[in-house]
C-alpha cells in the first residue's frame, strides 16, 4: 500500500474511533451477511431505538432474564435444612484483661 492510502486508512479509523465505533471482522453463514449488517447499523445509531435491540440481543445470548430467588434456593438444599442444630450460646461476662 501506497503513504496516501494508509493515510488514508489511518484517518478513516480515527473518525471512527472519534465517533465511539471499532471495525472488526465477524465469521458467519453467507446467508447472514446483511441481517449481521443490519444490526451493526442500527446499533451504531445509539438511540434508544439501539438501547432496546441492544437488550433484546443480549437477553437473547444469555438465555432470557436471570432467574431471581437463586441464593434461597440453594439455602432450601441445604444438606443442613431440618436438622435440629442448637445456636444457643452462654451469656458470660468474659474474662478481665488489663489493658
Amino acid at each position: 500500500m501506497g503513504n496516501a492510502q494508509q493515510r488514508a486508512i489511518r484517518s478513516y479509523r480515527a473518525r471512527l474511533n472519534a465517533r465511539g465505533l471499532a471495525r472488526f471482522e465477524v465469521l458467519g453463514r453467507d446467508a447472514d451477511r446483511e441481517l449481521i449488517r443490519a444490526l451493526a447499523r442500527r446499533l451504531a445509531e445509539d438511540g434508544p431505538d439501539a438501547s432496546k435491540l441492544r437488550a433484546a440481543v443480549k437477553e437473547t445470548i444469555a438465555g432470557g432474564p436471570s432467574k431471581k430467588g437463586g441464593i434461597v434456593a440453594a439455602l432450601r438444599r441445604s444438606p443442613l435444612v431440618g436438622a435440629d442444630l442448637d445456636l444457643a450460646r452462654p451469656r458470660e461476662a468474659g474474662r478481665k484483661v488489663e489493658i
